[in-house]
């Protein structure tokens, strides 16, 4: 038995009827021969697996009141035929058919009388693919992961040996409350000293990111701020803008359609696109692929709030999450993930000056990250009782209608293999990320990288975000956008998709208006054009 680290525990702690604490991946496999069984051939790699990945086998056992984190234990009662499941879709099987179905399926919180994983193959996939959906509490496993399952799950050859073997192994008995509670007893006993010493922690590393080393220090810095300001105008109006920023996480986020509490029913939309495309509008920019995604993720925003008449004049905001893992942890599946809140340039109208926006965003989101350690935020969970944590999800659901969130949006950039991973001799021709959402934030984007593509997954809740697939075809739009605002020539074409795509949503006269109040003047980017043109030659 294991008990759960507090952020492992915090995913679990998040959930209510309407908020979920799983996160999921689709992948796209090639199907090596008409007789291929997917079905079987995912069972047989499961039932093997079990008996080596502990997430597979344990599930979750909470203590009684609510005193303590919970507990892991391997189930006695494992059913393999629980966990894998078989689904097809009716004809024609395309991609929005396909996006309907894995909707429905993570619109359902997961059993914790079972270990908390669950697997779809899914047929019927009118391009002659076949799906794999797994779904995953985050509780047991994060992003990053994640990948290290996918990559368990596959082989770097068609023709190699899948090298799991099935092992026999023998589950725990269910602990009783009187067990836990003796255990809760131990923890808690621990858990004043390890608070006192975490506090002391994060004082010094507030006071060394300020450059503080004693109270007297402190006196002085606080002088020459009040200085700075009083005296020079110029250097003032800097100072407040980059206090500005650095508060950012702590205050009221624009509000937006999506920024409201979310019902039980979910909607997923993806496409795909050239890694290659992205790279060469990175060295366009003089950004990064992130910077890059990130301004294709503000611009379609801009563009969808646009036709609904709903931009903010203030810029949005997103929550990145950011993993923290080194390589050399003791258990690799054990949640080690931070997160940074970034501004998101949708009060500009210029591709490119999104872009560097986006770049000067992250720079300062990481700075903020870098003032309290991660390791630090994850020891805290660590001492924050469940009572709590669990009233405090709550108390946001009750008012997520009624304040807005510091973020608007979650969005995720996960690197995947770059080599060509395959399932007994199935080629994984992609891999779309299926995040989650919660009471506030009722949109997430995530991308994830694969082989020589990009693949977009965004989850929204179904009524908040009816016309989820313009939104994810607006992301499409904003690449065709950037290469036209660089002048970049484009490699290759984007990677196939498997349906047309939704005729664009009409945009309103309001709309048309304030879209035009918005923009910059046409001197102004004309003249940023030409000159990425120029560059660029």
């Amino acid at each position: 038995m294991q008990q759960l680290t507090g952020l492992d525990a915090a995913f679990l702690y998040m959930e209510t009827p309407t908020t979920y604490g799983h996160v999921n991946g689709l992948s796209l496999y090639q199907r090596p021969s008409p007789d291929f069984k997917p079905y079987e051939v995912v069972r047989e790699r499961f039932a093997a697996m079990v008996g080596h990945i502990e997430p597979l086998r344990r599930r979750v056992a909470e203590v009684p009141f609510g005193l303590d984190h919970p507990y892991w234990f391997d189930d006695p009662e494992f059913d393999l035929d629980y966990h894998v499941r078989e689904i097809g879709l009716a004809p024609p099987g395309n991609q929005e058919q396909l996006g309907e179905q894995v909707a429905r399926i993570i619109g359902r919180k997961m059993d914790r009388r079972h270990p908390l994983w669950e697997v779809y193959v899914i047929e019927g996939l009118d391009d002659g693919h076949w799906a794999l959906l797994t779904k995953f509490h985050h509780a047991t496993i994060d992003g990053a992961a994640g990948v290290i399952m996918l990559r368990m799950m596959t082989e770097l050859a068609p023709d190699a040996e899948f090298p799991f073997v099935e092992v026999p192994w023998r589950g725990e008995p269910v602990p009783s409350d009187a067990e836990l509670l003796q255990h809760t007893m131990k923890h808690l006993m621990a858990n004043p000293v390890k608070a006192t010493r975490l506090s002391l922690r994060m004082v010094r590393n507030f006071a060394d990111a300020a450059g503080i080393t004693s109270l007297s220090g402190a006196a002085t810095r606080a002088r020459e701020v009040i200085a700075s300001v009083a005296g020079r105008s110029e250097e003032s109006a800097q100072l407040s803008e980059q206090l500005r920023k650095v508060s950012m996480p702590l205050t009221p986020a624009p509000p937006t359609p999506w920024n409201k509490a979310v019902g039980p029913h979910r909607r997923f939309a993806m496409r795909s696109v050239s890694l290659d495309d992205i790279k060469v509008l990175k060295n366009a920019t003089g950004g990064t692929v992130n910077d890059v995604v990130m301004a294709i993720c503000a611009g379609a925003l801009r563009e969808y709030l646009l036709r609904h008449d709903a931009l903010p004049d203030a810029p949005l905001r997103s929550m990145v999450p950011v993993s923290v893992r080194t390589g050399l942890e003791e258990d690799p599946w054990t949640n080690l993930v931070s997160s940074l809140v970034a501004e998101l340039p949708t009060d500009c109208d210029d591709p490119l000056e999104r872009v560097a926006r986006c770049r000067e965003a992250m720079q300062i989101a990481k700075q903020q990250l870098d003032l309290v350690p991660a390791d630090a935020i994850m020891r805290a969970t660590d001492v924050t009782s469940p009572m709590v944590a669990t009233a405090a999800i709550r108390l946001q659901a009750r008012l997520a209608d009624r304040f807005n969130m510091p973020v608007n949006v979650v969005i995720s950039n996960v690197p995947g293999p770059r080599e060509p991973l395959y399932m007994a001799g199935a080629k994984l021709d992609g891999y779309i990320p299926v995040s989650t959402i919660s009471n506030g934030v009722g949109l997430n984007i995530t991308v994830h990288s694969y082989e020589d593509r990009l693949d977009f997954g965004l989850v929204a809740d179904r009524d908040l975000v009816p016309d989820l697939w313009d939104l994810v075809d607006l992301h499409m739009a904003q690449i065709d956008a950037l290469f036209e605002a660089t002048g970049a020539e484009r490699p290759g074409a984007p990677a196939p998709k498997a349906a047309a795509k939704k005729p664009a949503a009409k945009r309103t006269k309001s709309a048309a208006k304030k879209s035009a109040a918005k923009k910059s003047t046409a001197k102004k980017s004309a003249a940023k054009r030409s000159r990425a043109k120029r560059a660029a030659s």
